[in-house]
């Protein structure tokens, strides 16, 4: 049995809430609740308020969803914290 597909919408991240979900206005004027995808948290892909995000849903519950990327913003991006190197120095 083949897996369900996921329906795919365009929206903007309204509100950041705690323990990783956020709320997302979709393109349509619905909001909704969604998370971060596996590999955004993996590879620490921080979204904030305001970005343009792809949220993946299932057609069986249509108030959650999964985010599965994020749009690259146009404006400079804020300084991140100096990053210490991975090896130790003798």
């Amino acid at each position: 049995m083949a897996k369900e597909e996921m329906l795919e919408f365009d929206g903007t991240v309204t509100e950041v809430l705690p323990d990783g979900n956020f709320r997302v206005k979709l393109d349509n004027d619905h909001v909704i609740l969604a998370y971060a995808a596996g590999k955004m948290r993996k590879n620490r892909i921080r979204t904030i308020e305001g970005d343009r995000v792809i949220v993946e849903m299932s057609p069986y519950d249509l108030e959650r969803g999964r985010i599965s990327f994020r749009h690259k913003s146009e404006g400079p991006t804020p300084p991140s914290a100096q990053r210490r190197p991975n090896f130790r120095r003798r």
